[in-house]
């Protein structure tokens, strides 16, 4: 049946429109953000929005990616892995995404990881750290440097400063996965590959009021440091406990409660703390560029203790302009026609790539798709954040 003519108006409206749709879309360079904005993670997460935010105005008011400006979705997954893997799917199917910065966590990047190979779209977290997560996947890459790498280097700057550590004792948060993994795992093998005894681990729940009785369990074994493996409200928790028991010695730990912006949490209860970061916010003038415009953005948005960039907040900021650099290398146009080819081009782009930014100066990645990052060790003291050793990236892999 031959199409009147409302019929002929309609379809040439409707394909007018779609014409514009995909032509809009395509001015466009579309991200995905899948970010922690509730749930247990959202004390440490929440200003990673504020990162990726400032990162992503500043390259768009430079001109932003081969022309086309940063469209950011963003989705709260709630630091729950299911929504992580919904996120992903979301980004990809819905919103046309070509990279994807997180998921948070390291429990979110585990399942939303193998989401993102099947579809073939790179995925970056800015915390997922447990040592291995990105191996199996090739559109997983991670700039973060993982616990047990960190935790070797805290290690090797307390036997140089001649920091007595020949007995220690570990207390771990038993569900949060990078702390479980870290202090029944990670930790037990870094001290015994360095011959320093430790005690059976001693766990507590991250919603624990009471952490009198693992304590003093720990305690009776007469360690000389106790390390950590804890977000920052549970690690303060046990910091002043540990205190209010009488210990005097050293707490450690890796980089999960290496927040400068917990000082207030842990008190004066924390001096001595020796804690491993993966960013430096005094290190050269584009890290205190970025810390004062961090400060700035996140008191507008009512995150006044958001003073300091967590090296989470530093290596999502970066990862925008990492994937800015890759999409640049791979010349991607945000096509919707040429979505799933340009998404294995920024892949492609990845590999050998070089980036300087808040984290480092010319980060490689390693056959397993993690960056060679340098290690900053913290010391509290006097409720301040003080530099009290570093260590430089490991070597970029030979090309």
């Amino acid at each position: 049946m031959a199409m009147g003519y409302k019929g002929a108006l309609f379809a040439a409206v409707a394909a007018s429109a779609f014409a514009w749709t995909a032509s809009a879309s395509a001015q466009e360079i579309v991200l995905g953000l899948a970010m922690v904005k509730s749930g247990p993670l959202k004390t440490v997460g929440e200003a990673t929005e504020t990162s990726v935010d400032i990162a992503v105005e500043e390259i768009n008011a430079k001109g932003g990616i081969n022309g086309k400006k940063i469209k950011l979705v963003k989705f709260d997954t709630g630091s729950d892995p299911k929504q992580a893997a919904t996120a992903t799917q979301k980004f990809a199917q819905d919103d046309n995404a070509l990279a994807i910065v997180g998921p948070f966590s390291s429990g979110e990047a585990a399942v939303a990881f193998p989401v993102g190979e099947r579809i073939g779209i790179i995925q970056m977290p800015n915390a997922a750290s447990t040592p291995g997560l990105t191996a199996n996947f090739s559109y997983a890459w991670r700039l973060t440097a993982d616990e047990g790498k960190q935790f070797n280097r805290l290690i090797a700057t307390l036997r140089n400063k001649q920091i007595k550590i020949e007995k220690a004792e570990i207390i771990y948060v038993s569900d949060e996965r990078v702390s479980n993994i870290s202090g029944t795992q990670f930790y037990p093998a870094i001290f015994k590959a360095n011959n320093i005894a430790f005690g059976e681990p001693v766990a507590v729940q991250y919603r624990s009021f009471d952490v009198a009785p693992q304590v003093a369990q720990v305690l009776e074994r007469k360690p000389d440091v106790v390390a950590l493996a804890a977000t920052p409200d549970s690690a303060g928790k046990v910091i002043k406990e540990l205190r209010r028991q009488g210990f005097q010695g050293r707490v450690i730990g890796s980089q999960i409660f290496a927040d400068p912006n917990a000082l207030e949490l842990f008190g004066r209860d924390a001096d001595g703390l020796l804690i491993v970061a993966g960013y430096w916010s005094d290190r050269n003038d584009l890290t205190r560029s970025f810390t004062k415009k961090f400060a700035d953005e996140n008191a507008k948005r009512g995150l006044t203790t958001k003073k300091t960039p967590h090296h989470t907040d530093a290596q999502a900021y970066d990862i925008v302009y990492l994937l800015k650099q890759a999409m640049e290398k791979a010349g991607v146009t945000g096509d919707p026609a040429k979505v799933a080819a340009e998404r294995t081009a920024i892949r492609e782009a990845m590999k050998g790539i070089r980036f300087t930014g808040v984290t480092g100066d010319g980060t490689c990645f390693n056959a397993a798709r993690d960056a060679q990052l340098p290690g900053f060790v913290i010391e509290i003291k006097d409720l301040k954040w003080n530099l009290f050793d570093q260590h430089a990236a490991d070597p970029c892999p030979a090309s």
